[in-house]
């Protein structure tokens, strides 16, 4: 039976040791790779849209244009940063997580069998899901999938 111990899961592992959980959802390797497939094409519109703002000099991560520049005074958001938001938050309701927008790098949570918690990683451009890492290490600690 699934514990919740200061907003983290607690899965036993045995009879009386518990894994601590970060994430609700978790996806099995085949899984996650059948729901890339089905996310590709938010995959690259999210590129298409941070383009698009980048070319208007709208800076997403602080809500603003750049040096001033943009529609003063009208107090609308750029029409792409509402698409943008909006599949970002689809890819968050799934249990994936999007660790890049320029070039889309996302993380899909996964339990190895041992009871490590570690992300299932793709980024835009590779084939299909071929690396994981801890989530501790991030990208750079990356590994073959070969090695879950």
């Amino acid at each position: 039976m699934e514990r919740r111990h200061f907003g983290l899961i607690l899965r036993p592992t045995s009879d009386k040791l518990y894994a601590m959980l970060l994430h609700d959802r978790h996806f099995a390797l085949e899984e996650a790779r059948s729901v890339l497939k089905t996310i590709m094409p938010e995959l690259r519109r999210l590129v298409e849209l941070k383009r698009a703002l980048d070319s208007r000099n709208y800076d997403i991560y602080r809500h603003q244009y750049f040096g001033g520049a943009g529609p003063n005074g009208t107090g609308h958001y750029p029409k792409e940063l509402d698409e943008l938001v909006t599949i970002l938050g689809e890819l968050a309701n799934h249990g994936i997580l999007v660790k890049g927008i320029d070039e889309p790098l996302i993380d899909f949570p996964h339990v190895r069998e041992n009871g490590e918690e570690v992300y299932l990683c793709y980024k835009l451009g590779e084939e299909d899901i071929q690396y994981w890492h801890p989530i501790q290490s991030g990208f750079a600690g990356r590994r073959s999938t070969s090695q879950l």
